[in-house]
Formats: structure tokens, C-alpha cells, sequence
């Protein structure tokens, strides 16, 4: 019994030291607390240090601790900002701003920070955003708070809302106003809400509304919150379609790409070019090297590499052409195996420089993030880029063939030989120029598709066959068929893939264009002139 009492007293005065250690009534004590161990004591620093007067004080802390940034300096027990923890490295003062040049990072010790405490940080963080002179900031402060507003809270950005001259962020705080009143309003304010949160799209309309239906007692509010569910859903259909759209075109979009450069030397000159997926991998990998030789200028880099893809993939196309593809002309069984082989070269090429293993290219930050038409519908800039590139490069090909001397010269060899050769023009070097478009083409075609995957050696083997189908399918020859095929199989996968899988909607699209072919073997668009009616 006595043991019992003993232990018992030893748990009660250790539960006082805890109390005692984790109670916040100063500055220094919040310190110590948020350099322990203690999670629980954290987030009541956390409240703490939001009640104070400091605003200033309250950003500058809560924003260098969600970062992972946050330190204290063992010697003076203050709180340091410090961007990397090495020697010779700058750490910011929190209270007087000085800097500190950091001579043994043992003397910092990381404040840590776990989920549930940079939630806690990120809506303080937002709170404080809400008197920001940027209408941009306090419009994503009011987004990071919405569903998360408690009475005190309300009744704050209730004062808030009535000095806001922005109409659009006056907008934001009707839509928090009006999920905060469906959830704990009654009778007529909380219908009301219910109406008023139908017609948005916010992702937090769906949980309200369904909460609303399980919870309330009205008979009109419930009513009134289906039919706000409803018309919620059917937004949400509609725009789940324009996003499978826009995700096929940018699918497309590369398909087209690496199809138009094989519509040249496939369609044009008769040649089956096994080593055009290799030639896309070429370009991608003159993007990654590019990138390497200038890690602090990415844009720059991506831009100088469309033109290094095209010279160094079109280069590559002519020697393939002059060494080998010039001497099997008008045997296409042989161009296959032969340019089979050149794809497993420069497939090991590549090994062998720049190893088997995939490599990443960094997307620049004007091709990062996304333009946000509303909550329901947003497009990524890099697929978005894509598609304009696409269009852009076809464009400019399409103005090559039709109004320079090499687009008459071309069109004219791949129509009648014999009667361009009597015409005086020189085939031989119309051949090596044309194949040398075509594997430039394939080689920008590279460049886009290294902004949506990794770059590998095998990367090219997964687009040759869609090339050959995004060909056939349009017209073999015809580069308008060739982009109308490469836009229409992307979406049609897209709309396949939540179906039946990546890997069967390709099947299936296959089959598709097998059975196409048997009714049009020519394509979409066949081609026109002796060449095809022969």
C-alpha cells in the first residue's frame, strides 16, 4: 500500500514538472518549448505566439518553421532563420534581423515540424494573410481557410469583409460565410446557404452539401442541398470531360510531333525507319545535356534546345540516309531491318554515355503550375506549351513545304522521280535534306516529350509504333492527316484509359485503326497524284 502511494505521488508531481514546463507565459518560454519534444506543447506555442501583438514577430517565425528552416542557437537561446545548416553559411536573427555567419552548425539546433503542426502553421500563416496589401495573397489566405473557420474566426473575417473593396476576394468570403452558415445555421440562413453554395464549384461544396443531407432535421434545407449536389455533379462531369480532352490533345499533340517527322521520311520517301523513336530519344537527350551545361539558366536551356535538337537529331538522319538508307531505296523490307539494327546502335550508344539509367529534365518555372479557370477545371502550362508547340512546329513545316525551293523540290521527287531528275533537279541531295527534316522533326519532338517523362534510352521504342499508327491513320504522306490522326487516337485514349486501363486502351485504339484500315486502307486523308494512284 505504501508502495502504491509512493508511486502515485511520483507520477502526480512529475505530471506538475510537465505542466509547469510546457505552461507559455513569455517569449523565452515559448522558445524552450518549441526546441523540445513535447508535439502537444507545440501547438499550444503555436496559439500562443498568434495571440501576441507581433505580427511581424508571428510571419517571420511561422513561415521559416513550415519551411523547415527554423533553428535556435545554442549559445544565445535565440531563433535564427537559416536557409542551409553549413559552415560559412548566413543565419538570420529572428529578433534584430542580424546576420550571423555560422563558424560549427553544431551550435544550431533544428526546431522540427511534423504535419499536424505545419497545418497548424499554414492556417496562422493565412490568417495573418488576410490583411495583406496583395488581393492575390488574401485571396489564397481565404482558400487555405475554407472549411476551417470556427465562430471567433467568423466573426473576424466577418469585419474584414466589410472594408475589402476587391471583388473577387469579396467573393471568396461570401463562399466561406455561406459554408460556415450550412453547417451550423438553422432554418431559413441555413436554406439560404445551401442555395448559395450550389452554384459554386469549390471542391468544399461537395462536403458540405453531403453533410447537410446526412445531418439536417429541415426537410427544405435537405431538399435544397440535393439539388445544390446535384448541379454540383454535373459540373463536375462536364468539367472532367474538357480536362480528358485537354490531356488527350497534349497526348495528341506529342503523337502528331513525333508522327509528322515520319510522315516525311516514311511517306514521302518510302522509307520504314525503325530508328525514328531513337532519333526522338536524341533530341531529349540534347535537352538534358543542354540543361547540364546551364543548371542556373533551365529556360534559356529548353529554348536553345529545339534548335540543338533539330541540328544534332537531323545531322544524325543524314548520315543514316547517305550511309545506309541511300543504297536500299525501293526495297522497304530491307529498310526495316537495316534501320532496326542503327535503332539497337544507338540505343547501346547511349548506354554507353550517358549509362541505362533514366534521367530527369527540369521543367523551367514558366512551364510549372497551372492556369486555374476555376476550382473544377485547371491546365498544367507544360502540356498546354506542348499543344501551341505542336501546332507551332506544323505550321512551320507545313510553310517549308509549300512555299520554299526544298518544299517544291521535295514534293516533286516524291511524286514523279524520273520527271524531276529531267527537270534538273538533284534527287540524291533532296533525299538526304528530306530525311534530315523528318529525324530533326522527331528530334523536337523529343524536346517536348522530355518535359512529360523521363528521359532513357528505351524512351523512344514506346512511341515508334504509335508513330507508324498516328501515319497510317491520317494518310500516309499527308501531314494534315497526319496531325488530325495524332490529336483524334490521343483523345480517344484518354477518353479509353479510365475504362479500360493505360495498357488495353492502347489495344483497343490499335484494333480500332486495324479494322479503320480495312475499310480505308489509305487513311483519312489519303494522298493525292501518281505516286498514290499507282
Amino acid at each position: 500500500m505504501r508502495y502504491i502511494l509512493c508511486v502515485s505521488l511520483f507520477l502526480c508531481l512529475i505530471s506538475l514538472k510537465v505542466h509547469a514546463a510546457t505552461e507559455i507565459n513569455s517569449y523565452s518560454s515559448f522558445i524552450s518549448t518549441i526546441s523540445g519534444k513535447n508535439n502537444k506543447a507545440k501547438v499550444n506555442a503555436i496559439a500562443w505566439l498568434s495571440k501576441t501583438d507581433n505580427t511581424m514577430r508571428q510571419k517571420t517565425i511561422f513561415s521559416a518553421w513550415v519551411k523547415g528552416k527554423l533553428y535556435i542557437n545554442k549559445a544565445d537561446n535565440q531563433l535564427y532563420r537559416i536557409e542551409k545548416a553549413h559552415s560559412e553559411m548566413n543565419a538570420f536573427s529572428i529578433d534584430n534581423g542580424q546576420i550571423t555567419i555560422i563558424k560549427n552548425k553544431q551550435g544550431f539546433k533544428k526546431i522540427r515540424v511534423n504535419n499536424k503542426l505545419r497545418n497548424g502553421l499554414k492556417i496562422q500563416l493565412a490568417i495573418l494573410d488576410l490583411t495583406n496589401k496583395s488581393p492575390l495573397l488574401r485571396e489564397q489566405a481565404i482558400k487555405i481557410l475554407m472549411g476551417k473557420v470556427d465562430f471567433h474566426l467568423y466573426t473576424v473575417m466577418k469585419k474584414y469583409n466589410e472594408i475589402e473593396k476587391n471583388t473577387i476576394v469579396k467573393q471568396q468570403y461570401q463562399l466561406v460565410f455561406a459554408n460556415y452558415q450550412a453547417r451550423n445555421s438553422l432554418g431559413e440562413e441555413q436554406r439560404n446557404a445551401v442555395v448559395l453554395l450550389g452554384k459554386e464549384k469549390h471542391p468544399i461544396v461537395y462536403q458540405t452539401l453531403t453533410e447537410v443531407v446526412t445531418n439536417s432535421q429541415d426537410s427544405h434545407v435537405v431538399a435544397a442541398a440535393k439539388n445544390g449536389l446535384e448541379a454540383y455533379k454535373q459540373q463536375q462531369r462536364l468539367y472532367a470531360g474538357v480536362e480528358t480532352v485537354f490531356f488527350g490533345l497534349s497526348l495528341g499533340s506529342v503523337l502528331a510531333l513525333a508522327g509528322i517527322g515520319l510522315a516525311i521520311t516514311f511517306g514521302v520517301m518510302g522509307v520504314i525507319n525503325m530508328a525514328h523513336g531513337e532519333l526522338i530519344m536524341i533530341g531529349a537527350y540534347t535537352t538534358y545535356v543542354l540543361q547540364q551545361l546551364m543548371p542556373n539558366h533551365l529556360a534559356v536551356a529548353l529554348i536553345l534546345s529545339i534548335p540543338a535538337a533539330f541540328i544534332v537529331s537531323g545531322c544524325i538522319g543524314i548520315m543514316i540516309e547517305q550511309g545506309v538508307i541511300r543504297h536500299l531505296y525501293g526495297r522497304p523490307l530491307e529498310t526495316l531491318l537495316a534501320t532496326f539494327g542503327i535503332s539497337l546502335i544507338l540505343q547501346q550508344a547511349v548506354r554507353s554515355v550517358f549509362s541505362p539509367l533514366n534521367r530527369s529534365v527540369i521543367t523551367p518555372e514558366f512551364m510549372s503550375g497551372s492556369l486555374t479557370l476555376n476550382p473544377m477545371l485547371l491546365f498544367t502550362y507544360n502540356r498546354l506549351y506542348i499543344i501551341f508547340f505542336c501546332l507551332a512546329v506544323f505550321l512551320l513545316l507545313l510553310t517549308i513545304l509549300k512555299k520554299t525551293p526544298l518544299g517544291l523540290q521535295v514534293r516533286a521527287v516524291s511524286q514523279n522521280r524520273p520527271m524531276a531528275r529531267a527537270m534538273g533537279i538533284h534527287s540524291q541531295r533532296v533525299d538526304a535534306l528530306t530525311f534530315g527534316l523528318g529525324s530533326g522533326i522527331a528530334g523536337i519532338a523529343g524536346v517536348a516529350l522530355s518535359q512529360l517523362t523521363n528521359v532513357g534510352p528505351n524512351m523512344g521504342q514506346s512511341y515508334i509504333i504509335d508513330s507508324f499508327m498516328v501515319v497510317v491513320f491520317g494518310g500516309v504522306g499527308n501531314l494534315w492527316g497526319t496531325l488530325v490522326a495524332g490529336l483524334s487516337l490521343g483523345i480517344f485514349n484518354k477518353f479509353l484509359e479510365p475504362w479500360f486501363g493505360a495498357v488495353l486502351s492502347k489495344i483497343m485504339v490499335l484494333i480500332f485503326i486495324i479494322l479503320f484500315i480495312q475499310k480505308k486502307p489509305k487513311g483519312l486523308f489519303p494522298q493525292r497524284g501518281r505516286t498514290a494512284d499507282s
